[in-house]
């Protein structure tokens, strides 16, 4: 990745801002930034930026230092997001990156809902960027995303290691929708503790026997969730996104992670996938002779994105480019056409 500077610019202006704003939404900044370094759009990022940064909140200022002692009476406590931004701070610049991402991530893996899955969304960005080179800017990062993650860590209900036969695609096909689908998604995710045949699907998936197999397991759910988002989208064009994103974060934390961790780094992602999916998932899909089809270019999609603006299709081009480049699956290319269509129309 070589955008001259560009992300490091781009971080040391976010850095200056909060990892939320009014309140809980979650600031995209970050990973929207490094998917268009990422995929050659440099040149856009500061123009971009200018217009998003109007919506973003300062820096949340810390009350009480967060020690190693007792860092799990403030897991998941949001009232402690500046000290949690605090403490990572200091760990990322007083420790190899990888040491301290090896320590936490299994501490803050059962807590993968965090901020509707932005928390591992957003270190999965930073992680990528870290494994391209390692600079203060992007070590920065990766403490701001923990941080977020680590505040806002949130399990999802009644999850336990999948041990069904079911692929993720099929896996995913099955899961039953929540009841109650016009509030927010704590509320829906807060409905999934009583939903029928919820335990029955969060284990129907296929346990992989081994890393290699929890890797290309992985890399089938990020395939599944995004070409499954092509006639589902109506469901929330915007929250389904997070189904595709989600793992695919995970997925490209992996190289960077001690591969003891990667079976149980499925199993999360899959868990949240799943959830995401029980809360947002239309009653039917739509018929697809409505649905968009790709242009022949990745690239252009990718650009079409940067310009359409809106930072869950520039999350989810990225997502959709590298499950493309994977499968060679055009819908996952027309997946991201379907999100410009339908965001614009919110």
């Amino acid at each position: 990745m070589d955008g001259n500077g560009t992300l490091e610019e781009a971080y040391e202006r976010l850095h200056q801002t909060g990892p939320e704003f009014e309140g809980w939404l979650t600031n995209h900044g970050p990973m929207a930034v490094e998917a268009m370094v990422r995929h050659g759009h440099s040149r856009q990022v500061h123009r971009w930026l200018d217009v998003y940064a109007r919506r973003l909140d300062d820096l949340p200022r810390g009350s009480s230092p967060i020690t190693a002692d007792d860092w799990r009476s403030a897991l998941g406590d949001p009232h402690r997001l500046g000290d949690w931004l605090a403490f990572f701070a200091r760990e990322v610049t007083e420790q190899p990156w990888r040491t301290v991402l090896a320590t936490w991530w299994p501490r803050l893996l059962p807590g993968i809902a965090a901020g509707a899955t932005h928390g591992v969304i957003r270190t999965g960005h930073a992680v990528r960027a870290l494994l391209d080179h390692e600079d203060g800017p992007l070590l920065a990062e990766l403490g701001q995303a923990l941080g977020y993650w680590a505040a806002r860590w949130q399990q999802v209900a009644g999850f336990t290691a999948p041990s069904g036969t079911a692929g993720p695609a099929a896996a995913l096909a099955a899961v039953p929708r929540v009841p109650e689908q016009e509030a927010g998604i704590n509320h829906r995710l807060g409905q999934l503790t009583d939903l029928a045949g919820w335990p029955a699907a969060l284990s129907a998936l296929r346990p992989a026997v081994d890393a290699e197999q929890a890797r290309d397991l992985l890399a089938d759910l990020t395939t599944a969730a995004t070409l499954r988002y092509l006639p589902n989208a109506h469901g929330s064009a915007v929250m389904l996104v997070h189904a595709a994103t989600a793992p695919m974060a995970v997925l490209r934390a992996l190289p960077a992670l001690p591969r003891t961790q990667w079976t149980e780094s499925l199993y999360a992602a899959w868990a949240a996938s799943a959830a995401v999916t029980a809360a947002y998932a239309p009653a039917a899909p739509a018929p697809g002779h409505g649905l968009p089809t790709a242009p022949d270019s990745a690239e252009e999609v990718f650009a079409r994105a940067v310009r359409h603006g809106d930072e869950h299709v520039i999350k989810l081009a990225d997502t959709g480019l590298d499950v493309h480049r994977r499968t060679g699956d055009p819908d996952a290319l027309a997946a991201v056409i379907r999100a410009t269509e339908l965001i614009d129309e919110l």
